[in-house]
């Protein structure tokens, strides 16, 4: 099977996965601005360091979305399914993303509180966002 078609079988390219895929993000951004707020830092007067704490957590999630087959067209199918492949996704995108910010690329550092608090707000504004989806598309 070629990449493409592996790929096609993993993301369903429709306006509905669009949409879904943007309320992922904002949730990912959310959470980033709540951390952001919580330490003291200005969103407004400082936005491009949302962006850079949020970017690590995003590329973890665009590869651990599309392996976990987050958007796949079968994941509209089952609640349950939506629910588990997201909640694996978003462990998948904290331990990229925590890799990330291990490294010279992007602020921040590896910090196990941190990954424990990432995982903890992610799943909680992910899963009953995605179990919502799940149960609107049945």
């Amino acid at each position: 099977m070629s990449t493409a078609a592996s790929l096609r079988t993993r993301v369903d390219a429709s306006p509905r996965t669009l949409a879904i895929a943007f309320g992922d993000i904002a949730l990912v951004f959310l959470f980033v601005s709540i951390g952001e707020l919580q330490h003291g830092y200005d969103l407004l007067a400082q936005p491009g360091r949302v962006v850079g704490t949020a970017l690590p957590f995003l590329i973890g999630w665009a590869i651990a979305s599309v392996l976990a087959g987050v958007y796949a067209p079968r994941i509209y199918r089952s609640l349950r399914s939506g629910v588990v492949r997201t909640a694996l996704a978003w462990i998948g995108a904290v331990v990229v993303g925590q890799a990330l910010r291990s490294t010279a690329t992007f602020h921040g550092d590896f910090a196990v509180t941190f990954m424990f608090v990432s995982l903890g707000v992610g799943l909680m504004l992910l899963v009953p966002w995605r179990a919502a989806v799940g149960y609107l598309s049945r």
